[in-house]
């Protein structure tokens, strides 16, 4: 009896491990809260805004289609290789079979950057094309893996004996190899979709502007907070996926009724395993196929009419986008980043000719300082005029003359803290090093933010690069990590607002939202003094399309236009105009997002340090994090 309970019950935790996030994953499709925080009440929303929601529906069937072809090409190249090998001396094919393994040996991300390295050098776009290149070419080996162990089981006199009998060597292959090989065949090819599929990194180095496929469409989002559409897209493919395995393994072996014939039977029993298995799964593949190229269609750009814009995720009014659409008859292709040094690497390549990007302050004082921007041309953003006259001089700070940066967005950093865990004033800093709220506190996992944080508790510069002084910062972060629950980018709004953690250091823009939210959190700029940020519209030299990009920054320029920015990010606004059209007073003077003058006295803009002084600065983050 104990021996049956011990079986029955290790059976059910298996079943607990491999289905609970499968079952939290669907009740969270049906949450009406955006956030997994708290439960909102059900809801089947998020399935009707899913097949609205652009980006994802073709991040979707980006993903089937380069699944599907790279997949056909590849095992028909593989097929033909695999052909070719065995026809090989034992020597030779022993040395091509060690050469074709390398590639799935090989770690994905060498793949992955060898490829992008040598489309550069080509000079070829990067884009849908490189994509599907970088797919086939990881395929293949896989695909020859599959067909070399049938070929060796295939007689080869049988073939011989079909060309005595005169039949042509295609002929030959096609009528008496081929069938052999063809589980093989069909192996590799499933092999191959499979990969192309599940791929992530090599997608991630061979990418272009405007291609998601659902990896890396995913990948952006986790970075900034997931959206529930994915969930019920995550719980749509995998209901899709259980009905077809439930189609394709199952068996209407019945009893045959005493009615009817022999030959009835057989008939009805072939027909319905024609339709469960074959006909069934097939619909569904082409519906799916049929749906990739409506949303291609939808989405394709009209000719050289267009502004490659690389831009922060959830920084922009998606309306907006298509308000300019609709104005100016440019199309819109739009690409986010998670940090600026994710972002400055792209541009600095010159991989990929992006329009217009929105780098940080430091971040626009080095590619200024490595002629990397264009000069914008001010004639072309008359609306240059409803940007407040304080942020153009703030941006001087970095950008000198003002001829290479428009201000966006500006905020500062500071502590978020809930009111019900924390029962003390917040006005410093050293609250993120108090013993007693130790698992409560997130960090901003970035080098300059951490520290700066801690440089300005230590009362140095934020812009420090005395190496002693880097030191004391680099020891008290280190004191800090056993305090640290979690070192996080955005994802701290969303713990914040389901208080999972007592403070977390946020942006202002952040922290407004979390308020409207939970009423029980509060933003405070440190007494220390903090980060005052600009994030800037710039033109990377290389653009393609300037008049363009000067025409896109004209038009987020509008007063009207800026307001619908900020209703959307939260964060604050440089435009003195927009901020007008913010009817809620209590938004309009809310001191999270426009700070009074003396709270910024003691904060600073980050200044760009030089690349030896951003090594120190990785350097030292490094040995934080190992520790």
């Amino acid at each position: 009896m104990i021996k049956n309970f011990s079986k029955k019950f290790y059976l059910a935790l298996i079943f607990i491990l491999l289905y609970s996030p499968l079952i939290t994953l669907i009740v969270l499709s049906f949450n009406r809260s955006k956030t997994r925080a708290k439960w909102g009440g059900f809801t089947g929303k998020w399935y009707i805004t899913l097949f609205h929601n652009q980006d994802i529906m073709n991040a979707l069937y980006t993903t089937l289609i380069i699944a599907l072809v790279s997949a056909l090409i590849a095992t028909i190249i593989g097929t033909a290789a695999a052909v070719g090998v065995q026809a090989m001396k034992p020597k030779f094919r022993s040395f091509t079979l060690g050469i074709t393994n390398i590639p799935m040996l090989n770690a994905d991300i060498v793949t992955g950057i060898s490829l992008m390295l040598l489309f550069i050098a080509f000079r070829v776009s990067l884009g849908f094309d490189t994509i599907l290149l970088a797919h086939i070419t990881f395929n293949i080996p896989y695909v020859i893996l599959s067909v070399l162990p049938k070929l060796k089981q295939t007689s080869k006199s049988t073939y011989e004996a079909a060309l005595d009998l005169g039949a042509s060597p295609v002929y030959a292959f096609f009528k008496v190899v081929f069938p052999d090989i063809m589980p093989g065949v069909f192996s590799g090819f499933l092999l191959a979709f499979t990969m192309s599929l599940d791929d992530f990194v090599i997608t991630h180095f061979t990418k272009g502007p405007g291609v998601d496929t659902l990896s890396t469409k995913i990948y952006s989002e986790v970075r900034k907070g997931i959206k529930p559409e994915m969930y019920a897209l995550s719980t749509i493919m995998f209901i899709t996926v259980l009905v077809l395995l439930m189609l394709v393994n199952a068996a209407p072996e019945g009893k045959p009724s005493s009615t009817l014939k022999p030959k009835e039977i057989k008939k009805k029993h072939l027909i319905a395993r024609f339709i469960v298995r074959k006909f069934i799964p097939t619909a569904i593949v082409l519906v799916i196929i049929a749906g990739g190229f409506f949303y291609g269609a939808q989405n394709r750009t009209a000719g050289n009419n267009q502004v490659i814009v690389y831009n922060w995720g959830e920084y922009i009014n998606p309306e907006v986008l298509t308000m300019f659409e609709e104005e100016t008859g440019i199309d819109v292709i739009y690409e986010e980043y998670e940090t600026n040094e994710i972002m400055y690497p792209k541009i600095q390549s010159k991989a990929i000719a992006y329009d217009v990007v929105c780098p940080s302050d430091y971040m626009v004082q080095r590619m200024i300082k490595n002629n990397l921007l264009a000069e914008i041309n001010f004639k072309n953003v008359p609306n240059i005029k409803y940007i407040d006259s304080i942020y153009l001089e703030q941006s001087r700070q970095f950008d000198s003359q003002n001829k290479y940066s428009v201000p966006y967005l500006f905020g500062t950093v500071g502590i978020l803290y809930n009111k019900t865990m924390v029962d003390e004033p917040v006005d410093s800093w050293s609250i993120l090093w108090d013993d007693k709220y130790k698992d409560n506190i997130l960090m901003q996992d970035s080098v300059r933010d951490a520290f700066g944080i801690t440089l300005k508790y230590l009362g140095y510069s934020l812009n420090s690069t005395d190496l002693d002084e880097l030191e004391a910062a680099k020891n008290m972060l280190i004191k800090q990590k056993p305090l640290v629950q979690a070192y996080v980018i955005d994802q701290v709004r969303d713990k914040m607002i389901g208080n999972e953690a007592a403070l977390g250091v946020i942006y202002s823009g952040e922290a407004l939202y979390t308020q409207m939210e939970n009423q029980n959190l509060e933003y405070v700029i440190p007494k220390e003094g903090s980060n005052l940020w600009i994030d800037s519209w710039v033109i990377p030299k290389n653009a393609t399309h300037k008049e363009n990009a000067e025409a896109f920054i004209n038009f987020l320029c509008r007063p009207d236009i800026a307001k619908m920015n900020y209703d959307y990010t939260t964060y604050s606004i440089p435009n003195s105009e927009g901020r007008k059209l913010i009817e809620d007073e209590q938004l309009r003077n809310n001191k999270i997002t426009f700070p009074d003058p003396e709270d910024l006295i003691n904060c600073e803009t980050y200044q760009y340090l030089g690349n030896d002084n951003d090594a120190l600065y990785n350097k030292l983050w490094r040995e934080v994090k190992s520790k």
